[in-house]
């Protein structure tokens, strides 16, 4: 009686990827307790997305965009304006089953917004919604047989086994990491009369597996436009704020593989006062959301085929597909441009730059994946005019970064996490300024193959008439297609008899060679 010796192998299969566009427009009234809209200078929106409604071959992402705007009053103040657009969106996903795991990810193509009149706001938004399906399972496969005994005598096993290299998914899960922080003004700047607009985002982000852990590290991106100092001055403060730490994960091991997404989904920015009771403080409080996937590389050996010289075996086999890692790449792309910065009123000086990257295209062509996008960069500057001392423009930076991934194919799975390491802007003389920023791209290329596995075996008894057919003795002329292996149990005999009785340089077979072949009975 054969025993087969298995193993589950875990797999997280991409079953559908879609995406659609949302487009957000509504118009909001400016409240009684703001003044009258003179003229709109800065916006910012961000995406908060609820958890994903999933049912079969549908999910229903319900969200809503929170902007916020920068505008100059009618007596020539600076105010700033919030609010929020309500979402929902049925997005039809192909092979999608409840049991599956969705992730949906966002970007915001474009924000526009507009003075209607004094007291009403337009809000115009284009979001991408890009959902991934996936599946967690199992697959059982034979590992290794053995002969357990049995009363009707020895089965003369020969085993085949083959090695493959797989990458094993270990762990997929969601977490956060909340990050607070106090921020001290310098001693040169004055104290804080009125908060006027924040900005945060993160820089040079990394994110890797310890035992029983998620290691993150960083760089959180501070800035702060307020008034101070008297008679309504506009001052800025910009920090960055390093953070390492610790999330806990269990099942976590340093040796595997991380695809990490990090994502800041909460950023407030309080002021609060000073041991002197002056607003020379800044509380700051971040939460990173984490979309963890850490895979294990492994080379397993599996069973590929068996037979007896002395039972007939026919083994059960069934369709599984193994993922092997192609690449585990962390790029930069270098982005370089003089952009054009003739304003009316002009520029004084460039206070600050906030720039985020956005993905136009991910192609895999041979040997390589592709991507192409644009770094959207928004100039907050000082101008020579009085009356409108306050301006920001944004500008476009186009980029095309190529990552060697060998072996990539059309049916390659990626996963891609750009992010933003450094951005400067300096005025460059002629009204140009030239911007210089460092763009990165965390990504993990997966190659599923197809093949077979052995689940069961049934043992039979040796077909006796078929084994008086065939003669004890034959000369064969090696096939172009065989192997050692096909033609000893084609032949009903062994590879270590055919190697006995034939001189083989290498022990290998070549096409062409003439082989003496001995059947084997027993």
């Amino acid at each position: 009686m054969l025993e087969l010796e298995k193993r589950n192998i875990h797999r997280n299969r991409l079953k559908s990827q879609t995406g659609t566009q949302v487009t957000l427009d509504d118009d909001f009234i400016v409240p009684d307790t703001m003044d009258d809209i003179s003229e709109v200078i800065l916006d910012s929106g961000l995406i908060q997305l609820e958890p994903v409604k999933v049912q079969r071959e549908r999910i229903t992402v319900r969200g809503k965009l929170e902007f916020h705007v920068l505008y100059r009053t009618e007596e020539g103040g600076l105010q700033t304006l919030g609010g929020a657009i309500p979402f929902e969106e049925g997005i039809n996903v192909p092979e999608l089953e409840e049991k599956d795991y969705v992730s949906v990810g966002w970007q915001l193509d474009d924000l526009d917004t507009e003075m209607i009149h004094s007291r009403k706001l337009g809000v115009r938004a284009i979001v991408t919604l890009e959902v991934k399906a996936e599946s967690l399972y199992d697959t059982e496969a034979a590992v290794d047989v053995r002969d357990s005994g049995a009363a009707d005598g020895e089965i003369h096993l020969q085993v085949k086994k083959r090695q493959i290299p797989t990458a094993a998914i270990a762990l997929r899960r969601k977490d956060t990491y909340r990050l607070k922080e106090d921020v001290t003004l310098p001693g040169s700047k004055p104290a804080i009369e009125r908060m006027l607009w924040t900005e945060m985002s993160l820089a040079g982000c990394l994110a890797k597996p310890l035992d029983g852990q998620i290691h993150l590290e960083g760089t959180l991106m501070v800035f702060v436009l307020y008034e101070g100092g008297g008679d309504g001055q506009v001052q800025w403060v910009e920090e960055s704020i390093p953070f390492s730490g610790e999330v806990k994960m269990q099942g976590a091991e340093a040796e595997m593989i991380p695809a990490i997404g990090m994502k800041l989904v909460h950023r407030e920015i309080e002021e609060k006062p000073d041991p002197d009771g002056e607003l020379r403080e800044l509380s700051v409080d971040a939460v990173i959301e984490l979309d963890v996937r850490l895979y294990e590389e492994q080379e397993l050996e599996l069973l590929q085929d068996l037979y007896a010289t002395n039972r007939e075996i026919v083994p059960e086999t069934a369709d599984a597909v193994f993922d092997r890692i192609l690449t585990r790449n962390f790029g930069k792309c270098k982005v370089a441009e003089k952009v054009n910065l003739e304003t009316d009123p002009r520029v004084l000086q460039i206070c600050h730059c906030g720039g985020s990257v956005k993905l136009d295209g991910v192609e895999s062509r041979e040997e390589i994946l592709a991507l192409d996008g644009v770094l959207e960069v928004k100039l907050l500057y000082l101008t020579d005019d009085d009356a409108r001392p306050v301006q920001a423009v944004t500008r476009l930076v186009p980029f095309h970064y190529e990552a060697e991934v060998p072996g990539i194919r059309e049916d390659s799975s990626w996963y891609l996490e750009p992010g933003l390491e450094q951005l400067t802007a300096v005025m460059a003389g002629g009204g140009q300024a030239e911007l210089r920023g460092v763009i990165t791209f965390d990504l993990l290329v997966l190659q599923s193959e197809p093949g077979q596995v052995i689940r069961q075996v049934q043992v039979l008894p040796a077909d006796t008439e078929k084994m008086k057919a065939m003669p004890g003795i034959v000369g064969y002329f090696v096939q172009p297609q065989d192997s050692l292996w096909d033609v000893a149990k084609h032949f009903h005999t062994t590879e270590d008899s055919i190697l006995a009785s034939n001189e083989l340089p290498g022990g290998e077979i070549k096409a062409g060679d003439c082989l003496i072949l001995v059947k084997e009975i027993g």
